[in-house]
């Protein structure tokens, strides 16, 4: 598959690993960096989802998208690991959930633009599944960067694989990249309940990053 991911902004926490590490499945592995152990709730919107060298599909290829993740490794391999994954695209939903084996969930959402400040909401809709919502203003600030390696920033957003689960088999699914053209950003966060069905409370303000945009290609699992 081929996508943008375009006004994306990692919210960052800071969070206990003990209670994190229980909440993954068993072949999965919390990394940390430096002991420590980090949530992200990850705002954005997608566009261009597409199988490679086809072209875009009226109404599929452009939603927004609201993640919950944190950082993993399996077969010595770090990635993400997804608790949550709310879309405004209901097809889209079905087809991760089908054949990426991702908590993909239906939410009603809203996105607006305004020079530099992006302003998010999204509330869950998805049947049976537990309720969760976010609403938020973010923006950057400062020049462009790429993160140096060894650095927190780098950890936390040079990932280039995700891991899911069905039953009790975990898959890979990697990704292919340039590198993140980040910056600082600011954010407010009026609601935030996306970590509520893990027990999990954010505390603080969020170390917060931004991208304007980056275009990725997603390879087909494999079993990890």
């Amino acid at each position: 598959m081929r996508m943008s991911w375009l006004d994306l902004c990692f919210l960052n926490w800071p969070v206990d690993a003990a209670k994190l590490a229980a909440t993954l499945p068993q072949g999965v592995t919390l990394d940390t960096f430096a002991g420590q152990a980090w949530l992200s709730v990850v705002p954005f919107r997608m566009e261009h989802v597409a199988p490679r060298f086809l072209p875009d599909i009226a109404g599929l290829s452009a939603f927004p998208e609201l993640n919950l993740r944190t950082y993993v490794r399996v077969g010595g391999v770090s990635g993400v690991w997804f608790y949550s994954l709310d879309a405004a695209q209901p097809l889209a939903v079905r087809l991760a959930r089908q054949f990426f084996y991702l908590p993909y969930f239906d939410a009603q959402m809203w996105l607006d633009r305004q020079g530099e400040v992006v302003r998010y909401a999204s509330q869950r809709t998805h049947k049976g599944e537990p309720a969760a919502a976010f609403a938020g203003a973010y923006k950057p600030r400062g020049p462009v960067f790429q993160a140096r390696a060894g650095t927190l920033e780098d950890w936390l957003t040079n990932r280039l694989a995700l891991y899911s689960a069905n039953g009790s088999r975990v898959y890979r699914g990697r990704i292919s990249h340039a590198p993140w053209p980040l910056q600082r950003a600011e954010a407010e966060i009026a609601i935030n309940t996306l970590t509520d069905a893990l027990g999990i409370e954010l505390v603080g303000e969020p170390l917060a990053l931004y991208s304007h945009r980056l275009d990725v290609v997603a390879w087909l699992l494999e079993r990890a």
